[in-house]
């Protein structure tokens, strides 16, 4: 699968609309408000699990930076319901099974799992600032310390 992508850092990202847990998310209903978007493979598994506790845990002070956290999977909105419930997650999460915004932001990728190779989302995050620009990605990445990253990057931009 080619890593060609639609978005890149210091242009701005087209509107876009997705279904989602809070209903339906416009990014031009951000304006004004930086947007981490960050992308993971599936709910209630071990990686993703600690990642979305991790944003849960700093959403104040990416709130204090002007930030709005929003996650992305391809799991329906009955699994994310479930997966923001169980883990009491203060953002919403997006679904996106057809893989509009997957392929907007080039996440989708072979990987072995298992010993098997799979299609499917490799976590990633994007900072999007308050004008809809790209300001940061963050692709392949590991979840410790993660965030921390991210907060910095968010209030460096705010």
């Amino acid at each position: 699968m080619s890593r060609e992508k639609t978005v890149a850092i210091g242009k701005k990202i087209a509107d876009f609309s997705a279904a989602s847990t809070a209903g339906q998310f416009r990014l031009s209903a951000c304006r004004g408000k930086s947007l981490v978007l960050y992308f993971y493979p599936k709910d209630n598994t071990p990686g993703c699990t600690s990642e979305s506790r991790d944003f849960a845990a700093a959403n104040e002070q990416f709130a204090a930076a002007g930030a709005r956290i929003v996650g992305v999977s391809r799991d329906s909105l009955t699994s994310h319901e479930r997966f923001r419930s169980k883990y009491e997650l203060p953002f919403e999460l997006i679904s996106d099974p057809d893989e509009t915004l997957c392929s907007l932001f080039a996440v989708i990728r072979q990987k072995m799992m298992y010993g098997k190779s799979v299609r499917g989302i490799e976590r990633s995050t994007f900072l999007i600032d308050g004008e809809g620009v790209l300001r940061h990605e963050w692709r392949g990445l590991k979840v410790p310390g993660h965030v921390a990253e991210v907060l910095q990057a968010a209030r460096a931009i705010a």
